[in-house]
C-alpha cells in the first residue's frame, strides 16, 4: 500500500459514429485493407481543402449534453503543428482555445458513496493514420486519418486506480447509449491516456507527472496507473527525482515502461485553422441535436430496481444495450420485470450465445415474449418448459399457446395440490427427512425427485422447493 496521495487525470479518445470522416467524404470504417478508405485529402496531399461534416458537430453537441458540459456556441478549429510519421500535413486539425464543451462531469459510486469526476474539457480533432511496425520498417495505414474524434479530459479530481476504471466504465456506457459511439477499445475507436503524479499530503503541491499512453482496455487503466504509482513510489522513497516523462503500459511486461522524457514543454504553436469557417451554434441547433438522445443507462436502473430486478441483473441488462431496448418496450404496461429480466439473462441469452444471434435476428415478437412472462407468472409453464421449448420460442412464429399445445405441456397450476403430493413424499420417506435435519443437504434432492415423479413432471420445482424443505415438525409426525 502506497503511502502517498496519488493525483490521476484521465484523458479518453473517442471516435465518433458517422458515415463519413470528418473533413473528407472517405468512409469511415474499420477492418478494411490498408489505405482503402482513403482519398487526397485524408493524405494530406497539398492544395486539398477540407470541409467540416455536420453529422459530426452534431454528434459532438449530443456527447456535451450528456456529459453535462457547457456548450461553446461560437467555436473555431484550430492547426496543432507538430512533425510525427503518422501526421503527413505534419499539423492535426484540433480545437484549443474553443472546446465545444467544458465543465462537465460524469457520477460514479466508489464504496456506495457517489463521486463526481469532472470534465475539464471536451473538444473535437481529426484521428491520425496508423503506424504498423515490421521490423525496422514503419508502415502507414491512412484509413484511420481523418476519422473523427472527441477527446473528453478530465480534471486532475481521480484518486484511485479504481475510480479511474470506474470513471472508464460509466463513460463508454454512457457514450453507447447515447449512440455516440461503438466504444471498442479492441479496435481503437476509445483510447485512453493517463496522468499520473503523487504526493506525500494533500498540502504539498502536485508531484511529477508521468502520462501513460494509448491503454488499449479497461483492466489495463486499473493496473496501469498502480503500477505507474507504485513506481514513484519506489523513486521518492530512495529519494530521488524523475523528469516529466511518457510512457506506455506492456501487457507482456504487466508494467509502464519508458517512452520519452519532456526536457521542455511542448509548443504546438496553435493558430486558428485558416481553411475552416467559424461555427456558430443557435439554441435550436443545440435543441435539434440533443432531442433524440435515448434514455440513459441511470434512468433506466432507477426504473429497473423500482419494477423488483435486483441491482445485480440490473446491471447485467444495463450491460446488454439490446436487451435493454427491447425490456424498455414494457416500461408503461404491467408485465412482471422480474420475470422478464430472469428469461432475458437466463434462457434467452443462452440461446443467443449459442447461436451467435441478436435478439432482432429470432422469432421473438414482443406479443409472444410478454404472453411468455404471463404464462409464467400464472405458473401454466415452468422453467423447465421454457429450457425445453426456448429453439421453437426463439426461431418459430408459433404463438406460445400453439406451442404448449404442439408438446402437450399441462402444469399444476394450484400449490394446494403440490403440497399434498410433498406431504405424501415426506411420508412415505422419513429416513431421507432425518437425514436431511442431520446436515444431509444431498437429500432434498431426493425428496425434489420423489415429488416430480408423484407429479409426473408437472409441478414446477421452483415452487416445489420453496415447500420440500422438511420442518422437525414432519419428522415427528412422521
Amino acid at each position: 500500500m502506497s503511502n502517498y496521495i496519488p493525483t490521476i487525470g484521465i484523458e479518453v479518445h473517442v471516435e465518433l459514429k458517422t458515415k463519413t470522416k470528418i473533413f473528407s467524404n472517405s468512409i469511415n470504417g474499420y477492418g478494411q485493407g490498408a489505405n482503402m478508405l482513403t482519398n487526397v485529402v485524408d493524405l494530406g496531399y497539398p492544395g486539398t481543402l477540407p470541409t467540416i461534416n455536420r453529422e459530426v458537430v452534431r454528434q459532438a453537441i449530443r456527447a456535451a449534453k450528456v456529459l453535462h458540459c457547457d456548450i461553446q456556441k461560437e467555436m473555431h478549429f484550430d492547426r496543432k503543428n507538430y512533425f510525427y510519421p503518422d501526421n503527413p500535413k505534419n499539423y492535426q486539425i484540433t480545437q484549443f482555445n474553443t472546446p465545444i464543451g467544458c465543465n462537465g462531469y460524469v457520477l460514479i459510486e466508489v464504496d456506495g458513496c457517489e463521486k463526481k469526476i469532472e470534465i475539464e474539457e471536451m473538444h473535437i480533432e481529426e484521428d491520425t493514420c496508423k503506424s504498423a511496425h515490421r521490423g525496422n520498417v514503419t508502415l502507414l495505414d491512412f484509413n484511420r486519418a481523418g476519422v473523427p474524434l472527441i477527446e473528453i479530459v478530465t480534471k486532475p479530481c481521480i484518486s484511485s486506480s479504481v475510480e479511474a476504471r470506474l470513471y472508464i466504465e460509466k463513460l463508454r456506457e454512457l457514450l453507447l447509449y447515447s449512440d455516440i459511439s461503438d466504444c471498442k477499445m479492441e479496435e481503437g475507436s476509445m483510447r485512453c491516456d493517463a496522468n499520473v503524479s503523487i504526493r506525500k499530503r494533500e498540502t504539498d503541491p502536485f508531484g511529477t507527472k508521468a502520462e501513460i499512453k494509448n491503454i488499449g482496455s479497461i483492466s489495463n487503466v486499473s493496473l496501469s496507473i498502480e503500477k505507474e504509482i507504485e513506481r514513484q513510489s519506489k523513486l521518492y522513497d530512495n529519494n530521488e527525482e524523475f523528469l516529466p516523462q511518457t510512457r506506455r503500459f506492456d501487457s507482456k511486461l504487466n508494467d509502464t515502461v519508458l517512452m520519452r522524457v519532456k526536457e521542455t514543454g511542448n509548443d504546438y504553436r496553435y493558430f486558428p485553422e485558416p481553411d475552416i469557417p467559424f461555427i456558430h451554434l443557435s439554441d435550436e441547433d443545440i435543441l435539434e441535436a440533443s432531442k433524440d438522445i435515448p434514455m440513459l443507462p441511470d434512468e433506466r436502473r432507477k426504473i429497473y430496481v423500482e419494477r423488483g430486478i435486483s441491482k445485480l441483473n440490473t446491471q447485467k441488462v444495463i450491460n446488454h444495450r439490446e436487451m435493454s431496448d427491447f425490456l424498455n418496450t414494457y416500461i408503461d404496461s404491467d408485465l412482471d420485470f422480474v420475470i422478464a429480466s430472469n428469461l432475458l439473462l437466463g434462457d434467452i441469452a443462452s440461446y443467443l450465445n449459442k447461436t451467435n444471434k441478436a435478439l432482432k435476428d429470432t422469432a421473438l415478437s414482443h406479443d409472444k415474449f410478454s404472453d411468455l412472462v404471463l404464462k409464467l407468472s400464472t405458473k401454466k409453464l415452468v422453467s423447465k418448459n421454457v429450457k425445453d421449448l426456448i429453439n421453437d420460442i426463439m426461431e418459430t412464429t408459433d404463438t406460445i399457446d400453439q406451442l404448449i399445445e404442439k408438446h402437450h405441456i399441462e402444469n399444476i397450476t394450484d400449490d394446494s395440490v403440490i403440497l399434498e403430493i410433498i406431504d405424501e413424499v415426506i411420508k412415505e420417506n422419513p429416513d431421507s427427512v432425518v437425514d436431511y435435519h442431520n446436515g444431509h443437504d444431498r437429500c432434498i434432492k431426493f425428496l425434489m425427485g420423489q415429488v416430480m415423479k408423484k407429479s409426473k413432471g408437472k409441478a414446477d420445482p421452483k415452487t416445489c422447493l420453496l415447500y420440500t424443505s422438511p420442518s422437525p415438525r414432519d419428522v415427528e409426525e412422521s
